[in-house]
């Protein structure tokens, strides 16, 4: 374990470096990318207890806000994209989204849509402001400073407004990404698991405001994602996907188990999903392929998933009998059963010689940091309640 908490520390410490956080390289930063990145600062700091990753991961917080919470440097809209002055900007950097922090400019509202290229225009992604939503909730709760609870629940009050629409048969769907000044949809499907994604989430920032009357509710917002995760089916033969809803399935049974949540039948489909998800991903054998055919971070999101899945039977125990689903202590038993995987992922791209391919190089920040919280995932996992920062 010590030895994976190194590496983890030799590849943040490299990420922190080569993307401008910790040098004079000019700041590059990606929001998903980021929000795993602020996790694995905390984390460093939990098993190091050296300050230097608490001020990482809050230098790391306000350099996303200044770079993704403002207008590009070619655009010629300046500023906050909330609009708001310099000063007021700063006390609410995320009243009016992130960017997601892609290389080109967002398609223009008279442009052609163009599916290749749209992959690499900037906007808004509603699953990557979840993600960064996740984040701050992880470090409020961990530094015990409101102001990162507060970033959170408006961040995800306007994503919510701008993102969530009603259909004309009454039904609400999730836009999968928006223009930067969420006024208007760049791509209108919605996102396989954005809506539980969003209702986890939504649930953990409600739980962790619980006592604090100055931060704003979410009841409402929760009630619209219940409604569409209702409708849903989860299964996916993609490891990213997988992975996400292992680290769902994790994160809602804290909420159960925590009294904030009583849905164990929401919780037993989704664990149902995943496992069927992950029989059809391994029926392909995609072990076999070499590294220049396989994609690393999202790979790596099954690993940590796949840690997640070990970390619910560890906090279930014999309180399934509180959850009242024996089927959920079966299926855990079940997914366990794959827990050999994560290893075999984590080993395959711990090997130098893994990482000198193209599929590697061409994402290597995302690869890098996703890779050290398979290694090191407590924090991104939420487990920091008991683990308070020093001041």
């Amino acid at each position: 374990m010590e030895n994976a908490v190194n590496i983890a520390e030799n590849l943040m410490c490299d990420f922190a470096h080569q993307t401008g956080l910790i040098s004079d390289l000019k700041p590059r930063r990606y929001l998903w990318t980021d929000s795993f990145a602020v996790c694995n600062f905390i984390e460093l700091y939990y098993r190091k207890a050296d300050e230097k990753f608490i001020r990482m991961a809050l230098k790391l917080i306000d350099q996303v806000h200044f770079t993704l919470g403002r207008h590009r440097e070619d655009d010629p809209r300046s500023g906050w994209i909330s609009g708001l002055s310099e000063e007021e900007g700063w006390k609410h950097p995320t009243i009016g989204g992130l960017r997601i922090g892609k290389p080109l400019p967002e398609r223009g509202p008279n442009e052609p849509f163009d599916e290749v290229l749209e992959w690499e225009r900037d906007g808004q992604y509603y699953h990557y402001l979840t993600k960064w939503m996740h984040a701050l909730n992880i470090v409020g709760r961990s530094t015990g400073c409101l102001n990162y609870h507060l970033w959170a629940i408006e961040l995800a009050k306007r994503a919510h407004k701008a993102f969530v629409y009603e259909m004309p048969n009454g039904r609400k769907r999730i836009y999968w990404k928006m223009s930067i000044d969420l006024s208007r949809p760049l791509v209108p499907s919605m996102g396989q698991h954005d809506p539980l994604d969003g209702l986890v989430t939504y649930m953990e920032l409600q739980a962790s405001a619980l006592g604090n009357p100055s931060l704003p509710g979410l009841a409402e917002e929760i009630r619209d994602m219940e409604s569409i995760c209702d409708e849903m089916s989860w299964v996916t033969d993609d490891p990213l996907g997988i992975g996400e809803l292992l680290v769902c399935s994790y994160r809602l049974a804290r909420l159960i188990v925590g009294g904030h949540f009583n849905r164990p039948e929401l919780l037993t489909n989704i664990m149902n999903d995943a496992l069927l998800s992950l029989e059809l991903y391994l029926a392909n054998e995609p072990m076999r392929l070499p590294a220049t055919m396989r994609l690393a971070f999202r790979e790596l999101g099954l690993s940590i998933g796949l840690k997640a899945a070990v970390k619910l039977r560890e906090i279930l125990g014999d309180k399934c009998k509180l959850l009242k689903s024996a089927e959920i202590a079966s299926i855990t038993k079940d997914l366990l059963g794959y827990a050999w995987l994560s290893e075999k992922i984590d080993g395959f791209w711990l090997s130098p010689e893994n990482r000198k391919s193209r599929t590697w190089l061409e994402h290597k920040d995302i690869n890098m940091v996703m890779l050290a919280t398979s290694l090191i995932p407590d924090a991104f996992l939420g487990d920091v309640g008991e683990r308070r920062l020093k001041n």
